[in-house]
Formats: C-alpha cells, sequence, structure tokens
C-alpha cells in the first residue's frame, strides 16, 4: 500500500506513545499523531490541551487546541493556568509531543523568527506553550519534515529548550523535563545521544543514510546500528485518510 511522507510520520509518531501515558498535545501533526495512538495500541491515553482540557476524547479531530469537540465527554475542564501550573510544572505529564520550524543539533527548537530577531527574515506563530512544554514535560517529541532548513546546526532563535549545548548545559539550567527523546521526519528517526546530541537512528523503508546526512545542517552522526521502521498498516492509513483527517486539514497541509 503506497502512503505520502506525512502519513508516514504520523503513523511512527504515534508509536512512539504508550498506552497510559499523559500526552500535552501540540497543534498540527502531533494533534493527529495523538489521536491516531489513542484509536490504536495505546486507549488509555490521556489527551492534554492547553486550552484546559484534560482527558479528552473527541467524536472528530479536533482543528485547535480550544475546539468545542474537546469538551465533551472529557475527564475535566479547568482553566489554562491550572493545565500549566499544577499539571505540567509538577511533572505529570509524561510526554510533551511538539513541531518546529528549525530544530538544531542539540533539540533546541525555533517557532518564533527566522533570521535576526530584530529584522527577521520570517516571523512565525511564536511559543504558544511549547517553551513550557519543552522545559517541563518528562519526555519531549518532535515531528517535522525533513530538510536541511529545518535542522541547522544551531537555531536561529531558541524558543523551547532542549538540551541547549549538551545535557550538563540543560541540567545546570534547572529545567526538570527530561528533554527531547525523538524527533520524528520523512527520512527516519533521531534520538539524542549520551552527550544529547541528536544521531540518527532509524530509517524509514527505501530512504538511506547518505538522504539523511545530505538533509541536516551539521554533520549528522550515525548509530550503529540504524534500524528500520515498519511501514505504515492498512489499518493506520484507513482510520488517518477515512476518520481522523478525511478532509485532509494536516496530511494535506504537511504533504
Amino acid at each position: 500500500m503506497t502512503y505520502t511522507p506525512a502519513e508516514l510520520m504520523t503513523v511512527n509518531a504515534a508509536r512512539l506513545l504508550r498506552d497510559g501515558d499523559v500526552v500535552f498535545v501540540g497543534v498540527g501533526l502531533p494533534n493527529l499523531a495523538c489521536n491516531l495512538a489513542r484509536r490504536t495500541h495505546a486507549p488509555r491515553l490521556t489527551m492534554i490541551y492547553e486550552a484546559g482540557v484534560i482527558g479528552a476524547q473527541p467524536a472528530r479531530l479536533p482543528l485547535s487546541i480550544g475546539d468545542p469537540t474537546l469538551v465533551s465527554g472529557a475527564a475535566a475542564i479547568c482553566s489554562m493556568y491550572e493545565i500549566f501550573a499544577f499539571y505540567l510544572q509538577r511533572g505529570l505529564i509524561d510526554v510533551g509531543f511538539l513541531g518546529g520550524a528549525q530544530i538544531d543539533r542539540f533539540g533546541n527548537v525555533n517557532a518564533t523568527v527566522i533570521g535576526a530577531y530584530a529584522h527577521p527574515k520570517v516571523r512565525l506563530p511564536g511559543s504558544g506553550g511549547s517553551a513550557e512544554i519543552a522545559a517541563w514535560a518528562n519526555r519531549t517529541y518532535f515531528i517535522t519534515p525533513h530538510q536541511k532548513r529545518r535542522f541547522p546546526e544551531k537555531c536561529d532563535f531558541v524558543t523551547g529548550a532542549g538540551f541547549l549545548d549538551g545535557r550538563a548545559a540543560r541540567i545546570a539550567s534547572g529545567v526538570r523535563g527530561g528533554g527531547p527523546q525523538a524527533v520524528v521526519t520523512d527520512l527516519g528517526l533521531l534520538e539524542p545521544d549520551e552527550a544529547g546530541e541528536l544521531i540518527l537512528t532509524a530509517l524509514h523503508p527505501g530512504r538511506s543514510v547518505e538522504d539523511a546526512v545530505a538533509n541536516t545542517g551539521w554533520p549528522l552522526k550515525v548509530a550503529p546500528n540504524v534500524r528500520t521502521t515498519a511501514p505504515p498498516t492498512e489499518a493506520e492509513l484507513r482510520l488517518l485518510r477515512e476518520e481522523l483527517d478525511p478532509r485532509g486539514i494536516y496530511l494535506k497541509g504537511a504533504a
């Protein structure tokens, strides 16, 4: 069965989630991936949206973090302050699932500007809750296409902290969260090594190490035993295409 790069990323991102995880859901493909995981291998996934929804069970794919479909059937509704202060900062969030315009060598993410901050080439939507999520979630996952412009050696602006310039720097900064644990791209997976540097650990079917190296803005290190991910199943693709995103709101937009 054929599939698009966006479908491939979404399926592999969903597979990272564990049944029983409490997930702070980001917008875009992370939103789609979390809802796919809950419909497949992780039915006990607790999805939290920063607008103030805990335990969301949307009947359809939410189009934003404040979509009314998130409210029906949710375990609780509270304020945005309570979500961040009483759940995220207390260490009760297992996973923060995010995207970003740039992700650098040490997993720092930029969602603010491209170019100099005072005179940017492009001004992006900004942090939203990603700065806090990157700092406080026990595990952080990212999903983004694998392009050299998206993977510079150093971000133009650090919106959310990864490992800064290494694991020791993150520890010294005082943020409690575990930092980025994986970046899912349309070529494979990047995961941090002992120093906190992102290295290539997995490739999707038909992709090569050369593809990944050529599309990364730093000399990408390769794990000794790079694994190959399993392709999306027919059931996963059916859920994405027919139930979760039949209009292609996220999947076509990320193509």
